[in-house]
């Protein structure tokens, strides 16, 4: 049976968990959120993701309740939350600093929120043990947050959170504190978790990577305001602006003007006296257009020759060359002195490198290699 693809986004029918509808939060004169209108759906693992002081985080802290919006309205599951307190909603966080309390065992942390509901002790038992079987806790449930490691505080955090099956969890930099290794296994430790118990996850982070391995979808931010909404796989394939196309990953951007020379092709004028560059685009562009070609590295191939048959082929020169393990990245200066990289694979264990420092090197890519821009 064919796997039927998660995105509600794309269903008219589906309700939204989540609406902020024209919401604006102001600090005094500071203007925080700038009139945000967003969609986040039940079940969906959600990646709020931009620079420090974007608005992601106050974002976050509406949906807790921790802060009121200055106008416009949140609603989750069809209801305006602004007068319900942060206590009584259906809603949980998780804080970058775990806020775990020191004196309680693991198995009291994951208790403490049921205790306080006033539990029956068989249901308060039955669903710690649960939590402890779904973070993977089960032999560590008499110790102290002192004598587990990081990750495993991480796990404590999380499954206290979840207890109170929360419709909503807001999981504020949650793997800020653990070292790369570490933090790429709780990112999928994260989605298998939310996966099986079917809680939105909304997650606030700076880290790229992170946004585009948990989400299913990303809101890239800026200043308060949205740019674009996406799967990850949209946001790096199909940016909608240069601040996305930087943002995410390694990017060349070559500024030019546009010259329509067929349907959805254009020629792309970026330097006196050399060959325009030829670019497919489904957005149309007026001839003389500012436009700025959005290039990822990898889908720029490098050549000691000039390749014939190609639309795109500049020569430059290696500048330098950044060896990261599995890729080595090339810096080529090419005329006019604007650095274009170009990627390449280390599949052979050993290889000698084909180029070198101050190599003289043609670069190509094809016509759909990269996403024509407007400014």
């Amino acid at each position: 049976m064919a796997q039927t693809v998660f995105a509600p986004w794309d269903e008219p029918a589906e309700k939204p968990l989540i609406r902020f509808r024209n919401v604006t939060k102001r600090f005094g004169s500071f203007v925080a959120i700038d009139d945000l209108t967003l969609d986040i759906f039940e079940r969906e693992f959600f990646a709020l993701l931009g620079p420090s002081g974007c608005g992601k985080t106050t974002m976050m802290r509406m949906l807790a309740g921790f802060e009121d919006p200055t106008a416009g309205a949140i609603e989750l599951a069809g209801e305006d939350i602004a007068a319900v307190p942060p206590n009584k909603r259906a809603v949980n966080m998780m804080f970058q600093s775990y806020a775990l309390f020191p004196h309680l065992s693991v198995y009291e942390n994951i208790a403490f929120g049921l205790r306080r509901d006033k539990r029956p002790k068989a249901d308060l038992d039955d669903r710690v043990a649960e939590m402890l079987k779904l973070t993977r806790l089960e032999k560590f449930a008499r110790r102290k947050p002192h004598q587990i490691s990081g990750g495993q505080r991480q796990r404590v955090a999380l499954a206290r959170s979840l207890a109170k099956a929360p419709k909503l969890l807001l999981l504020d930099e949650p793997l800020g504190a653990l070292d790369a290794k570490l933090r790429q296994a709780t990112q999928f430790e994260l989605m298998d978790i939310q996966e099986k118990t079917g809680t939105t996850f909304v997650i606030v982070t700076h880290d790229q990577e992170e946004a585009m391995t948990v989400a299913s979808r990303v809101a890239v931010m800026d200043e308060g305001r949205i740019m674009q909404v996406a799967t990850p796989e949209r946001i790096y394939e199909a940016p909608d602006s240069v601040y996305v196309a930087d943002f995410i990953g390694e990017v060349n951007i070559v500024s030019g003007r546009a010259r329509a020379i067929g349907d959805e092709r254009y020629a792309v004028e970026w330097q006196e006296g050399q060959t325009p560059l030829i670019a497919a685009s489904e957005r149309p562009f007026a001839d003389g257009q500012p436009c700025h070609l959005a290039l990822r590295p990898e889908k720029v191939a490098i050549h000691a020759e000039q390749p014939s048959d190609i639309d795109n082929a500049v020569q430059g020169k290696i500048l330098d060359i950044a060896y990261l393990g599995n890729l080595s990245t090339y810096h080529v200066e090419v005329p006019g002195g604007q650095v274009i990289k170009a990627q390449t694979a280390n599949t052979r264990r050993i290889s000698r490198r084909s180029y070198t420092w101050e190599d003289t090197v043609w670069l190509s890519w094809t016509p759909t290699a990269g996403v024509l821009l407007p400014e």
